[in-house]
């Protein structure tokens, strides 16, 4: 699927670098992490599923489990979801539990900042769009993802979370994954990664959408 017109990030050997000194900068975090984890929720330490890549091609994405282990249900995850741990919850709503994507990224599976990748189930790859999304390796992060931090509140509040990800939230998703592939240069990954951690740090200086304005905005 990859063209000469294919958008450039950050380059893929910088990136390998980074991922990897990242890994050995947090690896204290990340013991006490998993550690925390193990003592808190009977199961395994990291979450792994099978998501959509570069070119359609699926790779096993890599996280801190949040939620009880051998749970089934929804592929979508609310704010209100009671699959996630009381651990979970923290981590999830300090972004800490992505910190082992680092290895995908170091592998090459991933970037910094790319469309999040979804689960094979809810990806149609014959939709024009997923293919123009699917020219970028998807990221840790991207301004879609940066604005929507609160996707999984708004999902709380609607009773059909299934219908609403797939009907609203993912259009409203794959529409801006598409502005963000045609604009995507290593210029504007290092703004969004910067914009990524002072949203994290100083989460109120980054507005979220309401339910309403996602409504509206796909409307339009």
């Amino acid at each position: 699927m990859k063209t000469n017109n294919t958008p450039q990030g950050i380059p893929r050997n910088v990136e390998a670098m980074l991922a990897v000194a990242g890994l050995i900068g947090f690896l204290p975090l990340l013991v006490i992490v998993a550690t925390a984890i193990k003592i808190t929720s009977p199961g395994p330490v990291l979450f792994r599923q099978r998501r959509v890549g570069v070119g359609g091609e699926s790779f096993t994405l890599l996280k801190f489990r949040t939620m009880k282990f051998q749970q089934t249900g929804l592929l979508i995850t609310a704010a209100n979801d009671r699959r996630i741990t009381w651990l979970g919850r923290t981590l999830r709503k300090m972004k800490l539990d992505e910190l082992p994507e680092l290895w995908n990224v170091a592998r090459g599976d991933m970037s910094f900042v790319g469309p999040r990748p979804e689960v094979l189930a809810l990806v149609n790859l014959e939709n024009p769009l997923w293919q123009e999304i699917l020219l970028v390796r998807p990221g840790i992060t991207d301004p879609v993802t940066l604005k929507l931090r609160n996707e999984e509140s708004l999902l709380a509040k609607v009773a059909d979370k299934e219908a609403y990800y797939r009907d609203i939230l993912q259009p409203y998703k794959m529409n801006g994954y598409v502005k963000f592939v045609r604009r995507k240069s290593w210029k504007s990954d290092v703004k969004i990664v910067c914009q990524t951690v002072k949203a994290v740090v100083l989460p109120q200086t980054a507005p979220l959408p309401t339910k309403e304005e996602i409504s509206w905005s796909f409307a339009e």
